[in-house]
């Protein structure tokens, strides 16, 4: 078992003070927004060992990215069964996410759209780097989000009708024909032919559309007789509309469900659901690959007609997960996905050690308390890496959440 030292990415979105708070230390005064846990090349964890590949034959201590300790073990790291499914790679990415403004509104694409794609740029020879590039990778991209605070976000397209009521009431002129359309058309139709509208009008007029819808939708949000489902919902619309002035994702954001996940909540997110992070402290999990495609809420490039192609347009219940208990205290939340495997522990401080499965690789994170993993000791936002085949122990008291694969 190692422990991991992790990069926290800095991203304009993130929280000032909520990782910090949870690791303990000091705010810097900028965005401190993904904790990264994992060997995404991009950021990969850290850990210290005596021993791996290429190491000091004289038993010195040395720092190694955890992306080439499995890259030159993948069977000892990762386990045979994981190395067969998975390939010599470890198929998560684990994070804590602080979000102090709305993310991007965005979608991924499944994997046989994640493989053509990823293979048509290549055959198009459009640079890896390049800010019109979609498909990072061939692999598509599942995710949850596991709340530690309340956490707000975006999730799935509402009922048309419902759409339709919230874009009427503001009593906005420019938006009446999409209004129209939501009443008029079959869903599938309707949703298509607006988020279309929506992002293919003119920049300066849709400007001008959200500009009144947001000024509209504040004076609703703060009107006393404005039913409160209503009110958040007006809220929402100027509050996106303050961080993203014009952008047309704020009109895009009302074709979606708001969610609000009290701690210990989730939400699986699969392919082709347009979904947003709006606020909060949260645990996510996610296949490991790069591949977003984006809606709005972003200056990044928007490529509507790829974007078309791999949203579903359907109306959608969020499906807020709550964690299903197991008899050795286990709290696992249950998805379709098997790159990953999220669960959580709460251990109270007397209770008998919960010793783990030993067949899959495992990073261990802790949220809250004082736990331990075997006989390392662990404080929020630490986290260690177990490999495949090495039993280990958790003792409380605190909440550790584990994340391993589905061999």
């Amino acid at each position: 078992m190692d422990r991991l030292d992790n990069t926290v990415r800095p991203y304009a979105w993130g929280s000032v003070t909520a990782i910090p708070e949870l690791l303990g230390t000091e705010p810097t005064g900028e965005p401190q927004a993904e904790l990264w846990m994992g060997a995404h090349p991009g950021a990969p964890s850290r850990l210290t060992r005596t021993r791996s590949a290429g190491a000091a034959q004289d038993g010195t201590a040395q720092s190694y990215a955890l992306s080439d300790v499995i890259a030159a073990a993948p069977e000892t790291e990762l386990g045979p069964a994981a190395v067969r499914k998975f390939g010599p790679r470890l198929p998560f990415l684990l994070k804590v996410l602080a979000a102090g403004a709305p993310l991007s509104l965005q979608v991924h694409p499944d994997l046989a759209q994640a493989q053509e794609g990823y293979a048509d740029e290549e055959r198009r020879r459009v640079p890896i780097d390049a800010p019109d590039r979609n498909y990072k990778d061939a692999n598509h991209k599942p995710e949850l989000i596991c709340a530690l605070t309340r956490f707000n976000g975006l999730c799935g397209f509402r009922v048309p009708a419902e759409s339709a009521e919230i874009l009427e009431s503001l009593g906005v002129d420019s938006l009446k024909p999409y209004a129209d359309l939501l009443h008029a058309r079959p869903e599938e139709a309707a949703l298509r032919e607006v988020l279309t509208a929506v992002l293919a009008a003119d920049r300066a007029e849709i400007a001008d559309t959200v500009t009144e819808a947001a000024a509209a939708a504040g004076r609703l949000a703060a009107a006393p007789g404005t039913p409160p489902r209503e009110a958040a919902a007006h809220a929402m619309t100027a509050s996106l509309a303050h961080h993203y002035p014009g952008d047309p994702g704020v009109l895009a954001a009302m074709l979606l469900n708001h969610v609000e996940l009290q701690p210990g909540e989730a939400l699986f997110l699969g392919a082709g659901v347009p979904h947003a992070y709006l606020d909060g402290l949260g645990v996510e999990i996610m296949a490991n690959s790069d591949n977003v495609l984006r809606c709005g809420l972003t200056p990044k490039h928007v490529d509507v007609p790829e974007l078309l192609r791999v949203v579903r347009f359907e109306a959608t219940d969020p499906g807020v997960l709550r964690p299903e208990a197991a008899p050795d205290g286990e709290e696992l939340y249950v998805t379709p996905t098997d790159e990953f495997r999220l669960s959580r522990y709460v251990l109270p401080q007397d209770a008998a050690p919960v010793r783990l499965p030993a067949g899959a690789p495992q990073i261990l994170l802790c949220t809250a308390g004082t736990p331990r993993a075997g006989e390392l000791p662990l404080s929020p936002g630490h986290s260690v890496f177990v490999p495949a085949g090495e039993h280990t122990e958790l003792r409380g008291p605190g909440t550790v959440f584990r994340a391993t694969v589905v061999t």
